[in-house]
């Protein structure tokens, strides 16, 4: 992969927006050479939106609701980003799954962060999980996303302990703070070029 020239980002929200504010920040510090060239949200009252508007980002409501099926606002999401030229699409809180012809539109083009260390503990309510579970370690995941669910590639992933006085909304702060971390620095490697996905496998040039 070659590095981007000012690499367009789309990203997809649902609710208040702390990844995106981290991407922006990271981004106006110069630490990222990208543009986020929209931002999108199935919510109409998402905070994401007011912290895009802050920074003179165009933003884009796309309710679910007005659509028949998941296919078909997947179709229109994709139409947007390609209006916008989006080569990197970003899921930052995004709350709903991709189809295949989200997915298929942008190979190895969309990432998304989780709340735990992947493969374990997929799916909603990752750091109960981890509690339930009993685990001495949690942490986030960055990975491209694949037509399952927290299944694509993984890119980076970073690691909490786990106290035992800890709760989900403990864990939630510590791995979010860790989140904001890694998620921007994922995105930079994207755009350097940096990365090269072979089956499973991301390789990170040096």
């Amino acid at each position: 992969m070659t590095a981007k020239v000012n690499c367009r980002l789309g990203v997809l929200v649902s609710g208040s927006g702390t990844n995106l504010q981290a991407i922006i920040d990271h981004i106006e510090s110069g630490g990222i050479a990208a543009t986020i060239a929209c931002v999108i949200s199935n919510k109409p009252d998402a905070y994401a939106l007011t912290r895009a508007a802050n920074h003179g980002i165009p933003v884009v409501i796309h309710e679910n609701r007005n659509f028949s099926d998941r296919n078909e606002y997947d179709k229109a999401t994709v139409e947007i980003l390609r209006k916008h030229d989006v080569e990197l699409v970003v899921l930052a809180g995004f709350m709903r799954i991709l189809t295949d012809t989200m997915v298929n539109a942008f190979p190895n083009a969309i990432m998304n962060i989780h709340p735990a260390l992947l493969p374990s503990f997929p799916g909603l309510h990752a750091q109960q999980q981890a509690l339930d579970y009993g685990v001495r370690y949690s942490g986030c995941t960055v990975h491209f996303v694949d037509n399952g669910t927290d299944t694509g590639p993984i890119i980076l992933q970073s690691v909490v302990p786990v106290e035992q006085d800890d709760t989900e909304e403990s864990l939630s702060a510590k791995i979010q703070k860790e989140e904001h971390r890694v998620f921007p620095a994922a995105i930079k490697l994207f755009a350097e070029g940096k990365i090269q996905v072979n089956g499973r496998r991301v390789r990170i040039s040096p």
